[in-house]
């Protein structure tokens, strides 16, 4: 068979399993079924006005995705060249005060004193017992202020932690040479534009050297007329960079970022791209019964922090540490029939499950059956064989280390 019909036929027989398999399975699991009424982006009726298929999540109505665009296009888009996300979701906030650093040290394990200004970190905001509340990345602006964004889905629980961490916080003694002042950025516009080619695509619209700006970083930028917070870094895997814009602003820098090759990309996309980057989603990969440790996080805890343990939850954090966990996330790839989320796994020879299936799809670029897994320690090692009841039948599937794909970031 020609090379070209073949890759066709691999392609057309991908894009049903995807719509069969893991688009359902998306709904289930990440989207809401409520009558509850949902938030908008300021970019909502943009996202109409382009064809958008919007759908209940976390709370906002989200664009799935565009017009006659299907998801494993839209995602093999993001791969070649260059898409826009809207994470206007996301919640968007500042920390500043006199011992805002202490604060955030104290909230998160993370080594904030030593993070250069205008650089970031993935973080975790541990409960009492070192579970995870929620996944954030931090940007330090200053040792006085610091930009903090978390999960939509996390709004409420997070929201109402930050404020009874406060109280406790500005009324104590370590407050003495400050209190913490918090400001949520409420209806502030958040963009990703994502893909190989987003860095010339985006140096065609300011003066700045984008080649100054590496992954992990951010930088005040002038876009058209405005100057607006850009970090590189994102949740694709892929080069790229997420932009926070101010209200009045959202529709007009986006219409600007989504000129062609530039194409609007939803939900759909985003999952599966950030699963084959091996990231976590909150709510499948993580919980507030998870540690740091048991989800491969263990490199965001700075190692005074490890000596320290003066942060929230860290006793539960340096017991798994010192006595291992006892369970690991871990990458699959799974023969035949993707496994969807809440799939069991067996050992060979035992009955009883030895973990679970978090997320999976089947990856639109590697055409294969990937998932994420918290499995028993010991079966956690690259290259271990197990089973996954698929639509109870057991599937082999092989413990890979993630991220599936090489990520792309740039250096420098």
């Amino acid at each position: 068979m020609p090379t070209h019909l073949a890759r066709n036929l691999l392609t057309t027989s991908w894009r049903c399993r995807w719509s069969t398999t893991y688009a359902p399975t998306l709904l289930r699991r990440g989207l809401s079924t409520s009558n509850e009424p949902v938030r908008k982006t300021g970019l909502f009726d943009f996202h109409v006005q382009n064809g958008a298929k919007m759908v209940p999540f976390a709370g906002y109505a989200m664009p799935l995705s565009y017009g006659s665009v299907g998801q494993v296009a839209s995602h093999g888009h993001v791969r070649s060249s260059v898409g826009l996300f809207d994470v206007g979701h996301m919640v968007q906030q500042n920390f500043h005060g006199a011992t805002a650093t202490a604060f955030l040290e104290w909230l998160t394990p993370s080594s904030l004193k030593s993070l250069p200004q205008y650089h970031s970190t993935l973080s975790l905001f541990l409960n009492e017992h070192g579970g995870i509340i929620d996944d954030t990345v931090i940007t330090k602006h200053s040792d006085n202020a610091f930009y903090v964004v978390t999960n939509a889905g996390r709004r409420d629980t997070d929201l109402a932690w930050f404020r009874q961490k406060l109280e406790e916080w500005n009324s104590s003694e370590r407050a003495k040479d400050g209190q913490v002042k918090h400001e949520v950025l409420e209806d502030w516009g958040l963009v990703a534009l994502q893909g190989p080619k987003a860095a010339e695509y985006l140096q065609n619209l300011t003066s700045f050297d984008l080649s100054k700006l590496t992954f992990g970083t951010s930088a005040y930028v002038p876009i058209g007329s405005f100057n607006l917070h850009v970090a590189r870094g994102g949740y694709t895997g892929e080069d790229g960079f997420e932009i926070s814009i101010p209200p009045p602003q959202t529709v007009e820098v986006t219409q600007l970022l989504s000129q062609s090759p530039v194409q609007l990309a939803g939900l759909g996309a985003r999952d599966s791209l950030r699963l084959e980057a091996g990231m976590c989603l909150y709510g499948n990969d993580l919980d507030e019964d998870t540690t740091p440790v048991e989800a491969g996080l263990t490199w965001v805890i700075g190692k005074d922090r490890r000596e320290s343990g003066d942060f929230i939850g860290a006793e539960g954090v340096r017991k798994h540490l010192k006595d291992g966990p006892p369970r690991r996330r871990v990458g699959l790839v799974v023969e035949g029939t993707p496994a969807r989320q809440g799939a069991q796994i067996f050992a060979p020879s035992e009955k009883d499950p030895i973990g679970k299936v978090t997320s999976g799809i089947p990856s639109p670029t590697l055409g294969k059956n990937i998932a994420m897994a918290y499995v028993r320690s010991g079966w956690h090692k690259k290259g271990t064989e197990i089973e996954v009841d698929v639509r109870n039948k057991l599937r082999k599937a092989v413990v890979t280390p993630m991220p599936f794909m090489k990520p792309k970031y740039w250096r420098g």
